[in-house]
C-alpha cells in the first residue's frame, strides 16, 4: 500500500556527494551509542551507505541493549554490527571496543516526570563514563533546543551565543549533558561537537505527523506553542555524520533544524487541504516558543534538501495510505518542561 511513498522517501534518504566525501576523508571507524531509539536506526544505515559509496572500508558498529524485537537483524541487514549493551553497566561500557569516532545518542526525555533520578543518571552521570572511557575518539554529542529558554517568535530562534535557561528537568538534565562533555573536552583536548536538535521529522514520527494526525482524526490542536522549527530527518542525520569534521576543543555548539519559524496554524491548515478535513484549532499563540536559529549549520553543511511542503506532503500522503508510525510524542506543546 505504501511502496510508491517508499520508494521516493528511499531515493530522498540517499547519501549526497558532500557525505560521501566526507565519510572517505574521515579517519576511523564509526560507533553509535544509544543505536535503538527513534534515531539510531536509520543514521546508522546513511552512514554505512555513504561509507561504502566513498570506496574506503570501515566499520559502523550500534550499541544499545536491543530488546527491541527485530532490530538486531535490521542492523545487521544493513550491514551494521551490533553490541548488546547497558551502557549503564561499568562491565559492558568498558568492554566496548576503542573507536575513533562516536556519535552519542543514549539519553532519556519521555516520562522523566516521577523519574527524575534515572534521567538524571542517563543524561547527566553516564556522559562522564563515556568522555573518559573516549576521551582519545571525536564525539557528536546529541543535544536539544530544550536547552535553551523560550524566546521572542519575532527574534527568529536562539542562535548558540544565548546563554542556556532550559524549562524544566529534562531539559536541565540536558544541559548536564553537554556541560560534562564540555569539561572532558577541555580536559582532555577531546573534538567534541555539541549537536542540538529539535524537531527531527520521519514519515513515522515527529511534529508534523502528530500535527497530520490531529487534523485526520479532528482533535484540537492547542496553538499556545504557536510555531516550530522541523527538519527532515534524513537531512539532519547527513548533517550530523558531516559534524565529525567540526568536532573541536572546546566543545563546538551547533543548532540543527529547519530554516523555518512554521507557524503551527500553517501547518495544520496546509494538513486540513491535503486531509479534507477543517483543523481544530484552540487557544491562541503566544509571542514567546522554543525556536533554534540554525544559520552557523548551513554555513558548514548548506541548506536542508528536503522543503517543509515536501515533509508534509509526504506525510499526509503515508497517513492517507496506512503507513506504519512510532507512538513516541514530541511533546514539543509543552510550555512547563513536564515531558
Amino acid at each position: 500500500m505504501t511502496g510508491n511513498i517508499q520508494a521516493t522517501v528511499a531515493a530522498l534518504l540517499q547519501p549526497s556527494d558532500a557525505l560521501v566525501a566526507a565519510m572517505a576523508a574521515l579517519e576511523g571507524d564509526i560507533l553509535l551509542l544509544g543505536v535503538g531509539g527513534k534515531i539510531g536506526p536509520s543514521l546508522a544505515k546513511l552512514a554505512k551507505q555513504a561509507i561504502d559509496q566513498s570506496g574506503v572500508p570501515r566499520r559502523v558498529i550500534g550499541v544499545s541493549r536491543l530488546t527491541e524485537p527485530g532490530l538486531k537483524e535490521q542492523l545487521e541487514q544493513d550491514g551494521i554490527e551490533t553490541i548488546a549493551a547497558d551502557l549503564l553497566n561499568e562491565d559492558d561500557l568498558a568492554a566496548l571496543p576503542d573507536v575513533k569516532n562516536v556519535l552519542y545518542l543514549a539519553g532519556t526525555k519521555f516520562g522523566t516526570t516521577g523519574k527524575e533520578a534515572f534521567t538524571w543518571a542517563m543524561n547527566a552521570y553516564l556522559p562522564g563514563r563515556v568522555a573518559e572511557k573516549y576521551r582519545h575518539s571525536r564525539i557528536v554529542v546529541y543535544s536539544t533546543g530544550n536547552v535553551y529558554p523560550l524566546t521572542p517568535v519575532l527574534d527568529g530562534g536562539a542562535d548558540e551565543s544565548m546563554s542556556p535557561a532550559p524549562v524544566g528537568e529534562y531539559g536541565q538534565s540536558c544541559l548536564g549533558r553537554e556541560r560534562v562533555f564540555q569539561h572532558f573536552s577541555n580536559k582532555y583536548n577531546t573534538p567534541v561537537l555539541v549537536y542540538r536538535l529539535n524537531y527531527a521529522n520521519d514519515l513515522q514520527y515527529g511534529v508534523l505527523l502528530e500535527i497530520a494526525k490531529s487534523v485526520r482524526d479532528e482533535k484540537p490542536i492547542d496553538l499556545r506553542m504557536g510555531h516550530v522549527n522541523v527538519i527532515w530527518q534524513g537531512d539532519a542525520n547527513e548533517m550530523a555524520l558531516r559534524a565529525f569534521a567540526h568536532c573541536a576543543a572546546p566543545a563546538k555548539l551547533l543548532n540543527i533544524t529547519g530554516p523555518e519559524t512554521a507557524p503551527v496554524r500553517w501547518i495544520a491548515k496546509e494538513f486540513g487541504k491535503l486531509l479534507g478535513k477543517e483543523p481544530i484549532l484552540v487557544n491562541e499563540e503566544q509571542p514567546t516558543a522554543l525556536l533554534s536559529n540554525a544559520a552557523e549549520s548551513f554555513r558548514l553543511f548548506g541548506y536542508p534538501k528536503i522543503s517543509l511542503k515536501e515533509m508534509i506532503g509526504l506525510t499526509a500522503a503515508w497517513l492517507q495510505q496506512g503507513g506504519r508510525t512510532i507512538s513516541k510524542a514530541t511533546h514539543f506543546q509543552e510550555r512547563k518542561g513536564q515531558f
